[in-house]
């Protein structure tokens, strides 16, 4: 696959396959391109040439006659939720006006169609699994760097994921606070 900006090429030739239990880590110094790989891989952003696949099925693009892929726009949300891809950013991107539960129902809610007390039953085992029981009920405001990323961990988790993206978790926490949340996703890593 290949990615732009104008006359700046970010991506190019990228082949990779990932397989079901497979844990990959893909480095590279600032401005390399991870950022843009993820967020095509969960298509948030545009992929210029190739294609993506999650379980053998194109994510947002269909295959053309003649071998060619474009972007389906019409059903592109549906395309992203049937992909069931969680992914973790880098800034957590929580809904600053919701807490930590409301952040961890959203998507099962609005997206998926869950019952209320089916997500808030699922969101509490998360919260609890990334070790945020108690503070549940707290605005993102109320909350550390690292207890805000693990909400975002369970938020990604909430939709049952087959694919789970982190872009640099660890990047915006203070040093004492890496260590609980990379425990956190060694955790997610161990087979079951």
């Amino acid at each position: 696959m290949q990615k732009s900006y104008g006359a700046r090429e970010i991506l190019k030739g990228i082949d990779l396959t990932v397989n079901t239990g497979e844990v990959v880590v893909i480095m590279g110094p600032s401005g390399s391109g991870k950022s843009t790989l993820l967020r095509m891989i969960n298509h948030l952003e545009p992929l210029d040439w190739g294609e993506i696949t999650v379980g053998g099925q194109h994510v947002g693009y269909q295959r053309m006659p003649g071998g060619s892929v474009r972007p389906v726009r019409k059903r592109l949300a549906q395309a992203r939720a049937a992909a069931r891809i969680g992914m973790v950013f880098q800034h957590f991107n929580l809904f600053e006006h919701l807490t930590a539960l409301e952040n961890v129902i959203e998507a099962p809610l609005m997206v998926y169609r869950q019952k209320p007390d089916q997500a808030r039953a699922a969101a509490a085992r998360l919260l609890n699994a990334v070790g945020l029981a108690r503070p549940a009920d707290h605005l993102p405001h109320r909350l550390s760097g690292g207890q805000q990323q693990r909400v975002a961990i369970a938020r990604a988790l909430a939709v049952a994921p087959r694919v789970m993206l982190f872009d640099e978790p660890t990047s915006a926490l203070d040093p004492e606070l890496v260590g609980e949340v990379l425990t956190v996703i060694r955790g997610l890593a161990r087979p079951a």
